[in-house]
């Protein structure tokens, strides 16, 4: 994959927004392709928001709508808004309509959060069906193959937050359940998300960072002090995996550079 060079390991600055998304669809192929030969089958986990829109637009597309196995693909979210899954806040929505409705992914494939329902029980009850998927009926997230997330797509928010894991929150200092329900400061402010305990379980987590927008949390996230109550996203550190960024020039504009 093309990048303007990294300064630092697990970061890759690309020209623009197209070229995230190429990059981002390359490397989603890649990972199905490892997981898929490892234990016959690929979990990974969707973001909302516009710059993976772009990416699974890509995936729905030659050559990936091909090259992907998807019948032994298992699709999950991250995180979800508390609506229904028509709203046009629905992460499920988003990713429906750029990728899960133009590729031959079996409907019992498709694991989305009920945003619709009651949030707490909605979040308990996808513990339950992620912890049925993933073979772990009780305990701790697994790290071996065929029992974690293969690949989680993560965006990051302009006050620092991943997934719906939002500063100060709750959600900052779960270390038991795989997912919950919190009401943010967002609208709508209701949200059901996954736990930095089951992300770092995966073996490889992606962000996705494109905007001049972004520029100043993408720096104190990667270059400032380590506060992950304030700064959700420094959270996630795989503990058995790899954690990659791919962000575009102009939200990378002011990272150090580093060797």
């Amino acid at each position: 994959m093309a990048g303007d060079g990294v300064g630092r390991s697990g970061v890759e600055i690309l020209a623009d927004t197209n070229a995230l998304a190429d990059a981002a669809a390359e490397l989603f192929a890649d990972s199905a392709e490892r997981a898929i030969a490892a234990s016959g089958r690929f979990v990974v986990a969707l973001s909302g928001g516009s710059t993976p829109r772009r990416a699974y637009e890509r995936l729905a597309r030659a050559p990936f709508a091909t090259r992907i196995p998807w019948t032994a693909v298992h699709v999950i979210w991250g995180d979800e808004r508390c609506v229904a899954p028509t709203d046009a806040d629905s992460n499920y929505r988003m990713a429906f309509e750029a990728l899960l409705a133009h590729v031959p992914l079996p409907p019992s494939n498709v694991h989305r959060m009920h945003g619709e329902d009651d949030p707490t029980r909605a979040a308990a009850s996808y513990e339950t069906e992620l912890r049925t998927l993933l073979h772990t009926p009780a305990g701790s997230p697994s790290t071996e193959p065929g029992q974690r997330i293969d690949l989680a797509l993560l965006g990051l928010g302009d006050n620092g937050h991943t997934a719906s894991i939002f500063p100060e929150s709750d959600a900052t200092r779960e270390t038991v359940r795989w997912a919950m329900a919190e009401s943010v400061d967002a609208s709508p402010s209701y949200r059901i998300t996954l736990t930095a305990p089951l992300l770092n379980a995966a073996a490889e987590v992606l962000f996705l960072v494109s905007g001049k927008t972004k520029t100043e949390m993408l720096t104190r996230v990667l270059d400032g002090p380590r506060r992950p109550g304030e700064l959700p996203a420094q959270l996630i550190a795989p503990t058995n995996g790899r954690l990659r960024w791919l962000v575009d020039v102009a939200a990378a504009a002011r990272l150090q550079r580093s060797s």
